[in-house]
């Protein structure tokens, strides 16, 4: 999918030798994927695929390569170059020209977010807001309706209701667990106008709701008959460990890289995952506004998938035994965690989206404290280990009350429906010892 550094802006061997009449640049050797016809695992590939140091002066890891623009070989290279970028010959462009539109360390670092989903191709942008709009204004024009699952990261909603509703795009929601005849209700009263995108988050933001995606994908082929909209979903919360929606029905994948992948708190960016259609549609958008990320955000985030497994299965299991003290604690009213959808009743079809769909329950949940907003800055004030903080995914844990900080502008109506109450406490486990975390929460618990 991309070139290393020293074959950056190089047309293919054979054409520049055609057009140059000299020896072509030295290609980067074969990638392994497969030793032994055993297949190698992301956690594997993420230590070197898509980089080769014999093109960059034998460096173990990819430099930053910080440069506004690229040299071609020569003018023909340049446009050969062009032709493809605008379309007068087919395939699309190859090389690097502009930063604008790509860079060794972002190319690197999208060969492997596709790793782990094994999708087609992958695109890199500054924060997780501006992958999203980026998606939307590549998706959806004027008189287009977007449908939605709800609740969405509030900003997402802001999005959707506030500013793309200003240039006339309609939207209509289900709830996050909204069974097939719901979502079959709402696919049909949207296809009388033009669906342009089906947009899904799970588990849902901060209620940790699961969006059944076959079911989606089942109910959109079945009302749709002609060009049936794309389905995307905002996969932070789980993926890629534990949630691969590609394989259960979605096209696009959408990650704040911020979070988990990220993983550190110390940047922000985005990613998107698909087919390489979808992905050039959404490519071509991404070039035109400017909302790749930069080249020293993408070698950040080419470390941290280093020990992107390592990190979210120790949070996970911490996540689990925090679950595990909390869940049993007097002043707790209840713990939306993933793992225990199997023993809640009335969660039964929760817990069959979790069956098929999911392989661990993550390390973000959220707490529901027996009374209100008061109860609820009573226990975030008094935590010691963790921070009082937004965002997730993070190495350390992180807890915010959403009523109240990332969720203040849904109006209180939906707010309610959707179950953002003020006793709900959002944490992200980190990878801590588990028993000192215990130790705090129950030191917060008892000062309520």
């Amino acid at each position: 999918m991309s070139d290393t550094p020293e074959n950056a802006g190089a047309v293919p061997a054979e054409t520049e030798a055609d057009l140059t009449g000299v020896a072509a640049r030295v290609a980067p050797k074969p990638e392994v994927e497969k030793i032994g016809g055993r297949k190698l695992k992301p956690s594997t590939l993420m230590m070197g695929h898509g980089y080769d140091p014999a093109l960059s002066e034998g460096s173990l890891k990819p430099p930053i390569f910080l440069t506004s623009t690229f040299v071609f070989p020569n003018a023909a290279a340049g446009k050969r170059h062009f032709e493809g970028v605008t379309g007068k010959r087919p395939g699309g462009a190859e090389g690097l020209v502009y930063s604008r539109f790509n860079g060794p360390n972002q190319e690197i670092l999208e060969d492997r977010l596709g790793v782990w989903e094994e999708a087609e191709d992958a695109l890199a942008f500054s924060s997780g807001m501006s992958a999203i709009a980026t998606l939307f204004l590549a998706m959806v024009k004027p008189g287009d309706t977007i449908v939605h699952s709800g609740p969405l990261y509030a900003a997402t909603e802001t999005l959707i209701g506030r500013v793309l509703g200003k240039f006339g795009v309609k939207w209509l929601d289900f709830p996050a667990g909204a069974t097939r005849e719901e979502i079959d209700a709402v696919m049909t009263e949207a296809a009388t106008g033009n669906v342009a995108l089906i947009y899904l988050e799970s588990p849902a933001n901060p209620t940790n709701a699961l969006v059944d995606v076959e079911a989606v994908a089942a109910s959109r082929d079945a009302i749709f008959k002609g060009e049936k909209p794309p389905i995307a979903i905002d996969n932070t919360f789980l993926g890629p460990l534990w949630f691969q929606p590609l394989k259960h029905g979605a096209d696009i994948v959408v990650y704040s890289l911020t979070k988990y992948v990220g993983g550190h708190s110390d940047l922000v960016a985005g990613g998107v995952l698909g087919s390489k259609e979808h992905i050039n549609t959404i490519r071509t958008m991404r070039n035109t506004i400017g909302t790749i990320t930069d080249p020293n955000t993408a070698w950040m985030l080419l470390r941290s998938l280093e020990t992107l497994e390592l990190r979210m299965s120790r949070a996970g299991e911490n996540a689990a035994k925090v679950c595990g003290f909390l869940r049993h604690h007097p002043k707790v009213e209840r713990v939306a965690y993933l793992g225990f959808l199997e023993d809640e009743p009335g969660m039964e079809r929760q817990a069959d989206i979790y069956r098929r769909h999911c392989t661990g329950g993550g390390s973000t949940f959220s707490l529901y404290l027996k009374g209100g907003e008061r109860e609820s800055f009573a226990f975030l004030d008094a935590l010691k280990i963790a921070k009082l903080a937004v965002s997730l995914g993070g190495t350390e844990t992180l807890a915010s009350h959403p009523a109240g900080m990332t969720h203040l502008s849904v109006p209180d109506a939906r707010k309610q429906a959707l179950g953002i109450t003020d006793n709900l406490v959002r944490i992200s486990i980190g990878v801590e010892d588990p028993d000192d975390l215990i130790a705090d929460f129950e030191q917060a618990l008892d000062t309520i």
